[in-house]
């Protein structure tokens, strides 16, 4: 197992969500040796060092500006409190990882939109388990350092985002429908994904979902190492 070294103190990274929900978060979080902290609480959210948006259902069109035409399994009050920590991060400039509706929720939060419903939706959504599909990888971007310019990764979603938003720059799509599927701000330490490292099947893909999780504890200025 890889552990952070941070002196005696371990790092703690606030997870977005309900409890019954991030089960998988927080063991993502804690099997590389950093302390998860499942919170709404913005009281406890500013004692954390970074933060992670999971996935989930859909976010509610009106937080993009549009009606529900095709968004479901919506929590508006989940929604409010997930946008109230986006902008707790985002004022403190703390690291921020959006995962699947995660990197939507940024999306939205810095004035971008979601497509709510993929012409090619049957590639991506969860159908008895993840979807995996090939992806090309942007060069000299974040992911490009951990996985060179392809990768294989597992999808669960119906929709995307569709206009980025502020300062977001898309470093990874699908190829066969070009769908984004990672992408960073241009100055702050914002990262989003629309695939799931936290549960990477490694019998389908050889890449490491851990590797995704380090590179963002190293935006704190800490290293994940390998235990001795």
């Amino acid at each position: 197992m890889k552990q952070l070294i941070s002196g005696d103190i371990r790092m703690k990274i606030a997870i977005a969500g309900k409890k019954a929900a991030t089960e998988n978060y927080v063991r993502y979080v804690a099997s590389a040796g950093m302390e998860p902290s499942v919170t709404l609480n913005p009281g406890e959210l500013t004692g954390c060092d970074a933060l992670i948006l999971p996935g989930g259902g859909d976010i509610t069109p009106a937080f993009f500006g549009e009606r529900n035409r095709a968004s479901h399994n919506i929590d508006t009050e989940l929604d409010v409190l997930q946008f109230q920590a986006l902008d707790l991060f985002l004022r403190s400039r703390k690291p921020i990882l959006g995962i699947c509706k995660g990197m939507q929720l940024i999306n939205v939060g810095l004035g971008g939109t979601v497509i709510q419903d993929l012409p090619t939706a049957g590639l991506h959504k969860y159908n008895d388990g993840d979807q995996y599909h090939a992806t090309v990888i942007e060069k000299n971007s974040w992911l490009y350092s951990l996985y060179g310019d392809k990768a294989t990764v597992n999808s669960a979603h119906h929709q995307s985002i569709g206009k980025p938003g502020r300062g977001l720059q898309v470093i990874q799509y699908c190829p066969e429908d070009l769908c984004p599927e990672a992408f960073a701000h241009e100055s702050l330490p914002i990262l989003g994904v629309q695939w799931h490292p936290e549960r990477l099947d490694p019998g389908t893909t050889t890449l490491s979902g851990e590797a995704v999780l380090c590179f963002f504890a190293s935006l704190t200025g800490r290293q994940c190492q390998r235990e001795t």
